[in-house]
């Protein structure tokens, strides 16, 4: 056994794939990956370079160790997002490809008998498969991508670069109980507001200053002589006494 090597890893999936007729699993299978192909030139990401495991409906793929972690996070799903809403148009409901994203890293062992020996692997493809993500594509039907990340790159990448806001990821508890797996995560779902991030824009103001002027026009010291416009139109008459 070789030594195993630190890699990003990806899990995609493709909703309501056994649902379809073989027909529709066919030309599924076709849009899938033209749309991987295509969103990774768009993203900056060589995926001649990748190592992809096919799952028919999916795939799992080790990355390179030169990958850019925030191209992978950050660009990814919402260029797959506008590719599959582009590709989605004036298809039935049936026919319609939405998929789920799910990106970790860890140690990886390249040199397996049939597949790819590590527990990164698995915790990216429980994270994929977790309910709370499902139910965030469910809830976002407009949308065509959810995108998971585990704590740690959320904490790596996105807090710190924010090619994605912070507060537009919802942390959540990834559970799939009879797996015996339960993480924390960051689900995000392009061009919807997910909430529950790091981000200030969710800290609370602070209240006004006591001795800030109310709204409207306020003059102080002001003598005049004869009708005087100030503003928008304001008028003083001339004083009395």
């Amino acid at each position: 056994m070789q030594d195993p090597h630190r890699r990003v890893v990806v899990a995609v999936d493709m909703e309501s794939y056994s649902k379809r007729s073989n027909v529709l699993q066919h030309r599924a299978q076709v849009a899938f990956k033209q749309i991987m192909e295509k969103a990774c030139a768009e993203a900056g990401l060589d995926r001649n370079s990748w190592r992809i495991q096919p799952g028919g409906d999916g795939e799992l793929a080790i990355l390179p160790p030169q990958v850019s972690e925030r191209a992978i996070v950050g660009k990814l799903a919402p260029v797959v997002d506008r590719l599959l809403r582009e590709h989605n148009q004036g298809l039935a409901s049936e026919a319609r490809i939405r998929l789920r994203l799910a990106v970790h890293q860890g140690l990886v062992h390249l040199d397996g008998a049939n597949g790819f020996p590590s527990d990164a692997v698995v915790h990216v493809c429980r994270l994929n498969d977790s309910p709370q993500l499902k139910q965030a594509l469910r809830t976002h039907w407009v949308a065509n991508a959810a995108l998971i990340v585990s704590d740690s790159l959320y904490r790596d990448v996105i807090v710190h670069y924010q090619d994605l806001r912070p507060d537009q990821f919802a942390k959540v508890v990834a559970e799939i109980p009879e797996k015996n797996f339960e993480a924390t995560a960051w689900i995000h779902v392009p061009g919807e507001t997910m909430g529950g991030g790091s981000s200030r824009a969710n800290e609370p103001r602070p209240a006004p200053s006591a001795s800030a002027p109310a709204a409207g026009q306020v003059f102080h010291g002001v003598t005049t002589h004869g009708p005087t416009q100030f503003g928008n139109h304001n008028t003083m008459g001339n004083p009395r006494g």
